[in-house]
């Protein structure tokens, strides 16, 4: 197996592995564990990532479950897309051809682990239809609330991003386009980064936080959503690098939001929406 590699639908995985099963749109703290223990079998992890399953956007676009997988140390991703055929595929038919395509050796999922149609397999089933060790990991409840990427969501639309991230830190990565390049006009030039119609939308307003670039990483404020001030109603992410100079164009980058600052809102003036950005930069 290669040091990370990407499977499709139809794809094998020959070399011996530990597999992981779940959705895994991103890795929040209760996979944390999953993890832990396949990493204890000394074999190669394997993952099923499946796409386009939740109303609203998954929390991580595919490029950025990639990310996060190949930093987990995962070896190989098993990508599936939420499609009709997907869905009402028996939990029975879901599990052998997955097993046939991959040679799993220890297979690992949490307690709420459901799959095929209806979401009819259950843990209970894996184990009995499974061909190799089945380890089955209780939930992860943090201050009394199961960690699951649904609740991430939910303090996501709330601009709850701090506690957000203590389940599953969040984070866009993409490629640096060109803006209007108005922000330079006042001292505040920014690198603009479309957000993807797939990937669930945190709360609408402005934040700091952090972005790592090819050349290093930055503190910055971020603005997520339209720009009123200047007649732009376009939802886009936007962010300032304090210290940066230079240019980025077509560069990927990974934009991580830490902190809510504040709604966004129409200023009477540049002027005084430069004088709000300095304020911002001392939060």
């Amino acid at each position: 197996m290669s040091v990370f590699e990407i499977v499709g639908e139809r794809g094998r995985v020959k070399e011996p592995c530990a597999l992981l099963l779940g959705g895994f749109d991103g890795l929040h703290a209760g996979h944390a564990s999953l993890l832990a223990a396949a990493r204890e079998t000394g074999m190669p992890i394997a993952i099923t990532s499946i796409g386009g399953v939740k109303k609203g956007g998954d929390l991580f676009t595919r490029e950025e479950r990639r990310t996060l997988f190949r930093e987990a140390g995962v070896s190989c991703v098993l990508e599936f897309s939420f499609t009709e055929e997907f869905q009402t595929t028996s939990a029975e038919d879901f599990l052998s051809r997955l097993l046939e395509r991959v040679n799993a050796k220890a297979i690992f999922c949490g307690e709420d682990f459901r799959f095929g149609k209806g979401a009819a397999g259950t843990p209970a089933l894996l184990k009995e239809l499974a061909t190799c060790p089945v380890t089955v990991l209780p939930l992860l409840r943090i201050n009394g609330e199961k960690a699951a990427v649904s609740r991430v969501k939910e303090l996501l639309a709330e601009g709850r991003i701090e506690e957000a991230n203590a389940l599953c830190p969040f984070f866009l990565q993409g490629i640096v386009e060109h803006g209007r390049q108005v922000g330079r006009t006042y001292g505040f030039p920014t690198l603009n980064i479309s957000y993807p119609q797939e990937k669930f939308a945190m709360k609408e307003g402005v934040y700091c936080g952090k972005v790592k670039t090819p050349i290093g990483e930055f503190s910055s404020i971020i603005n997520f959503g339209a720009r009123p001030t200047f007649g732009v109603t376009e939802r886009k992410l936007e962010a300032y690098l304090k210290g940066f100079s230079g240019d980025l164009y077509g560069a990927e980058v990974r934009i991580e939001p830490q902190r809510y600052l504040r709604d966004i809102r129409t200023f009477s003036s540049r002027e005084e929406l430069k004088e709000q950005l300095k304020e911002d930069l001392k939060s």
